[in-house]
């Protein structure tokens, strides 16, 4: 019994054996398939992260994947480290046969078939470096010069489609940037009405805290016809001439 299980790998050989002895009479709708997408292979073994002890191997590196590196690595991550904003911008990555770049001629940045992006950026900086033989720091302005004209030439052109579709009649709607303004307000404002609740509840369990819970006098629940009734009664309780004082110091004329 084998540590690793072959058996999705011999699929397409049994059917195919199975079809020479005149097992079965045709071969599977899937033969061809298989054949060219084969089944993954897992046979990557993982890292030992414990430590090791004493006396044992180091494991094989036979089945671990090889390093793959590409020299634009570094000049992709530089420009997209530079220009982080361009990897928000949409990208169209279909192609008709796969095989497109082998077209592309790097010797202008602008290419036929494809939107300028930052990846023309690091392949025009790459032909540079290797045909023009420009530093890396050379090529790499260069290729920003080229790239930030072409772009203020689209920036121009799209300005003026639009100014040219306003003249004919045309109406455009808010831009992207007057939507996301304003709903920012819209949760600007629905966030200061909670806070403002949130104050006054706040203030309220103070109130309650320090001076206990707070009682309507007598009489405010009272409408003005019960409320002279009741000064008539409490002035017919007291006397006319009052109450004369008690104590006191003697006054001397």
């Amino acid at each position: 019994m084998g540590r690793y299980d072959f058996r999705a790998l011999r699929v397409r050989q049994s059917a195919k054996q199975l079809f020479d002895n005149r097992k079965i009479t045709a071969l599977p709708p899937w033969y061809e398939v298989v054949g060219n997408i084969p089944p993954a292979e897992t046979l990557v073994r993982p890292v030992m992260r414990t430590p090791r002890t004493k006396g044992t191997k180091k494991p094989s590196r036979m089945f671990q994947p090889m390093p793959i590196k590409y020299p634009e690595d570094k000049l992709r991550s530089e420009f997209f480290g530079d220009h982080p904003w361009e990897l928000a911008r949409p990208r169209i990555i279909l192609e008709d046969n796969g095989n497109d770049a082998k077209g592309w001629d790097w010797s202008r940045i602008v290419q036929p078939g494809k939107k300028l992006d930052g990846e023309s950026v690091v392949q025009r900086q790459l032909w540079l470096m290797q045909n023009d033989n420009l530093t890396k720091e050379a090529a790499y302005d260069q290729a920003r010069r080229e790239f930030y004209h072409h772009r203020h030439l689209e920036d121009v052109q799209r300005r003026v489609a639009k100014e040219e579709a306003l003249a004919t009649g045309a109406y455009f709607g808010k831009g992207v940037l007057e939507i996301g303004m304003e709903l920012e307000d819209q949760a600007y404002e629905n966030w200061k009405a909670w806070a403002q609740k949130q104050i006054d509840i706040e203030k309220q369990n103070r109130e309650q805290l320090y001076s206990g819970p707070v009682e309507k006098p007598d009489g405010a629940g009272l409408d003005d016809e019960e409320l002279d009734e009741a000064l008539d009664k409490m002035e017919d309780a007291i006397p006319a001439g009052g109450q004369g004082a008690i104590g006191g110091a003697a006054i001397h004329p």
